[in-house]
């Protein structure tokens, strides 16, 4: 398969970028090179080796988020959507971030196999659009509980356009979670040099 197969972009939201995999069919089956190390490596600019993978499985209108990582168990993470489609947005809530508030939102589903990459610090949440969903996670480091932030994704100083015309689907957590200014006035939020400390680490 040819290197030129896996289209790499980043995102107006500097952190975030949107692989976008070629079709290559053989009259039998279709491929679609998802992720290859090196291309992403010299896309992003520094080094990104995937330890830690996880399914999320959802019924259509389920919303996660908005998650992300802080501290020294800050990751980065790629996610794409094996089963199902999805609507995903990134958050830059790193405090005193020159893009702090602003978000980039794209859409992933099994018929493109296009994933997108987060960078350490910055937040994601995502809906999805059909039952049966499936939601890949792979992160340079295993989850652990308590080590990252939740925000609401329906925090309305956001204003994250979900396009929602019913009720969405959410965990206790995700429910409970309080809006950017309250995460920020409680110290919950990373700080941006931090995360660019991690980055350059």
């Amino acid at each position: 398969m040819e290197l030129s197969s896996l289209e790499i972009s980043e995102l107006a939201l500097p952190g975030a970028f949107l692989l976008t995999p070629r079709a290559v069919g053989d009259g039998v089956v279709v491929r679609y090179e998802t992720f290859r190390q090196d291309d992403v490596e010299d896309a992003i600019g520094r080094p990104f080796a995937i330890r830690y993978s996880s399914l999320s499985a959802a019924q259509r209108l389920t919303l996660r988020g908005i998650h992300g990582t802080a501290g020294e168990s800050g990751r980065a993470r790629l996610f794409d959507c094996v089963r199902g489609s999805t609507v995903h947005v990134v958050v830059d809530l790193r405090v005193g971030s020159p893009e702090y508030g602003r978000h980039e939102m794209v859409w992933l589903d099994h018929r493109n196999a296009s994933g997108v990459f987060i960078s350490e610090g910055l937040g994601h949440a995502w809906l999805a659009l059909e039952d049966n969903t499936v939601v890949a996670c792979h992160s340079t480091r295993p989850y652990t509980p308590g080590a990252g932030y939740t925000v609401s994704a329906l925090d309305p100083a956001l204003g994250l356009p979900w396009g929602l015309t019913e009720a969405p689907v959410m965990s206790d957590a995700d429910l409970a979670a309080p809006t950017a200014a309250e995460a920020l006035a409680k110290g919950l939020l990373p700080a941006y040099e931090d995360c660019v400390a991690l980055v350059a680490g």
